[in-house]
């Protein structure tokens, strides 16, 4: 497996990485939770081990904004937090599991096993999401229009699985915002029309059918078939 640990402390990531190496598992460790999100984001993972208290962005915030993303990858919390409060923060944001420190490497090793299998046993259903002839698969995470795949950042993703699950509907910059980044709007940035624009040029740009996301002034988006 591919596995990816975000965990400041160094004695404990050393540990895990050596342990898990120790079994045939490839293991990246990042020490910060901004990094440690961007990398998520970016690469794919089998599985995720995730921190808590972390410097930057905190891993309950991380395991809400992958899920936003629509990263599926399982994640496991690993903290030194165990009362009850913080395991149901941890599983509501997210999270597959979750082992308290200190820890015995046997049970570590033993939960990834279980959260394995368990993604194997469980795939899920393949949905996908169409307008015209632009198809959205949301298990394999692929796009394709007029039969090319079209290769989209998670970002990108994400943002065209909430038009595709919203086509007709008016979305607003906030709630776009919200929903894929997990951020309050910012109104100082342009983010959003930078990212809108960057899908449109991989879903419009260079094939023969109708452009499907249009900009309604002073509101927001709304992906349909032009009228």
């Amino acid at each position: 497996m591919k596995i990816l640990v975000i965990e400041d402390e160094t004695k404990v990531g050393a540990f895990i990485k050596r342990g898990l190496e120790e079994h045939q598992h490839q293991v990246d460790v990042i020490v910060d939770g901004n990094n440690g999100q961007l990398v998520a984001l970016q690469e794919d993972y089998d599985l995720i081990i995730l921190d808590v208290m972390l410097p930057g962005i905190n891993g309950i915030n991380i395991c809400k904004n992958l899920r936003g993303a629509a990263v599926q990858t399982p994640i496991l919390m690993l903290t030194a937090l165990n009362a009850t409060h913080d395991i149901v923060d941890g599983l509501n944001s997210g999270a597959d599991d979750y082992l308290a420190k200190p820890f015995h490497f046997s049970e570590l090793l033993a939960r990834i096993n279980a959260l394995s299998r368990r993604k194997s046993l469980f795939k899920p259903e393949s949905i996908a999401l169409t307008l015209a002839d632009l198809k959205l698969d949301t298990n394999t995470k692929t796009a394709h229009r007029e039969g090319k795949e079209i290769i989209l950042t998670a970002k990108e993703y994400a943002l065209l699985e909430l038009f595709l699950k919203n086509t007709g509907k008016v979305l607003s910059r906030a709630l776009i915002a919200e929903s894929v980044w997990g951020l309050e709007f910012d109104t100082g940035t342009n983010t959003i029309d930078v990212y809108v624009n960057y899908l449109r040029n991989k879903i419009e740009k260079g094939f023969s059918g109708d452009k499907l996301i249009h900009t309604v002034v002073g509101m927001g988006y709304v992906m349909k078939l032009k009228s």
